[in-house]
């Protein structure tokens, strides 16, 4: 399982420093927006450090001190979006959910938070608050991106070919033979943007397939009683 928040000290480079990037492995850097605060769960917003963007992780790290940095993969990110509503947080930022692994009742999301050690593995949400908020529909579209490059793994045996999405009713109604995607077809085009989790999606379908159905037997029901009076 992918972990999900975590500290990042893997600096290298004078000053402040640049995180460490796995480049072997094909690991790019997308993105730098410095001045950008970091908020972990309900906490106070740490001290203003640098935000780089990889086509892996986002990383973010302190410029006053080079011990103190987290990281967090895309495939560890539920969900992403800009948050301008001052009643959610007084700043407009990047709201992201965080995939912990953990159960629910055991995350870190309310007062336990407030404590002065933090258990990251248990934190399901982070803001990162830029000091210039015409930033955050770049920074928004660049997680997007990143997002795209890292879709979550499957098993083979889901869905059809490997793909867990239910294209239309009639191939989720079918007799499970192999059937490829239409052309206009995109995961992206799905409500919100969330990296994996497509049950709302799927449950959408279900009743319209559901709804279709009951539809079906209704004009069986009524040709059949047309059928008796003639």
């Amino acid at each position: 399982m992918v972990p999900g928040l975590r500290q990042f000290t893997d600096r290298t480079g004078e000053g402040a420093g640049v995180p460490v990037l796995d480049v072997e492995n094909g690991e790019e850097l997308k993105h730098v927006e410095p001045g950008v605060a970091i908020v972990i769960a309900n906490r106070s917003p740490e001290s203003t450090g640098t935000l780089y963007i990889s086509s892996r992780k986002v990383v973010w790290l302190s410029d006053v001190d080079r011990e103190k940095g987290y990281a967090v993969d895309f495939l560890a990110l539920s969900l992403h979006a800009v948050s301008r509503d001052p009643d959610a947080f007084p700043s407009p930022c990047i709201y992201a959910q965080i995939e912990t692994g953990v159960d629910e009742g055991d995350s870190d999301s309310s007062d336990s938070e407030c404590e002065e050690t933090l258990d990251l593995s248990k934190v399901t949400e982070m803001r990162l608050v830029p000091s210039d908020p015409n930033q955050l529909d770049t920074l928004f579209q660049i997680f997007c991106e990143c997002a795209e490059l890292n879709p979550e793994p499957i098993e083979e045996d889901e869905g059809f070919g490997g793909n867990n999405w239910v294209f239309s009713a009639d191939m989720m109604a079918g007799d499970g033979a192999d059937v490829e995607a239409p052309e206009w077809f995109s995961p992206t085009s799905s409500i919100g943007h969330s990296n994996g989790d497509h049950d709302l999606a799927r449950t959408v379908l279900e009743l319209q397939i559901n709804d279709q159905r009951f539809e079906d037997a209704e004009e069986m029901e009524r040709e059949n009683e047309n059928s008796r009076e003639s």
